[in-house]
């Protein structure tokens, strides 16, 4: 798809990653988990009151857990900091709270801390985060993809609320498609894409109800397309790798 065939100033656009560009950064933009965040349900409550606590998020992968640490940390008025168990150790770990307590110490903002795969973490790590959590330096937010009751240490869970998100519904994902193929600002609406229902289905199914996934999907789909700007099963076999027949 060339910028002379879909007339479109590339200079202008954002060179984030779709999936990048299309996080929410309002409650109401969130999809799926209407169970926590749906009006008056827990972490709803939570963020009207704009506050925070540590939490663990349970639940499959594309489920929106790092976007509702973002979100936690918006809310409170909180900077957010990052750590992935799969690649960082208990030097990380500390180097992060020491920011935390800067933080707090300088400008009295609280750290929300957001741990993907904490499960990953041993033992003696994740009880370096217990002082921490306990004196208020940051706020805990840990996401995991397997049973916290078998994954993580009792002294975590028992200072930690878990939450249990589930599956984005195809309903949702579907409103999502529609969303980011008519948004001329953060999605895809320059494009003028064409997409029929049933190929929705098939993109959102070969995505396996994984919300970044999908995005991704639809933005490769995006750059394979021809002239006439649809969407087609040869367009999606090739964005996804999957063969159709």
């Amino acid at each position: 798809m060339s910028q002379e065939t879909l007339g479109f100033d590339f200079s202008s656009f954002d060179a984030k990653p779709l999936a990048a560009r299309m996080r929410p950064t309002k409650i109401e933009e969130y999809i799926g988990q209407h169970h926590l965040v749906g009006e008056g349900k827990a972490i709803r409550r939570m963020l009207d009151a704009k506050r925070c606590h540590s939490m663990i998020l349970w639940g499959p992968p594309g489920t929106g857990k790092t976007t509702l640490a973002e979100l936690i940390g918006l809310y409170a008025d909180a900077d957010v900091e990052k750590l992935s168990a799969i690649n960082s150790g208990v030097k990380d770990i500390r180097q992060t709270v020491d920011r935390a307590k800067q933080r707090l110490q300088s400008t009295g903002r609280q750290t929300v801390l957001f741990v993907d795969e904490v499960h990953r973490f041993n033992k003696s790590q994740q009880d370096a985060f217990l002082p921490y959590i306990e004196d208020g330096t940051i706020c805990f937010v840990g996401a995991t993809t397997e049973n916290p009751s078998f994954e993580l240490n009792n002294a975590i869970l028992s200072r930690a609320r878990v939450y249990i998100l589930k599956a984005i519904e195809e309903k949702e994902l579907v409103a999502l498609v529609d969303r980011v193929i008519k948004d001329s600002d953060k999605g895809l609406g320059q494009f003028n894409l064409n997409i029929s229902n049933d190929n929705k289905s098939l993109l959102i199914k070969l995505a396996g109800g994984d919300a970044r996934r999908l995005l991704n999907y639809l933005e490769l789909c995006c750059d394979l397309v021809d002239e006439t700007n649809t969407i087609t099963p040869e367009i999606i076999e090739q964005a996804t790798g999957n063969q159709m027949a």
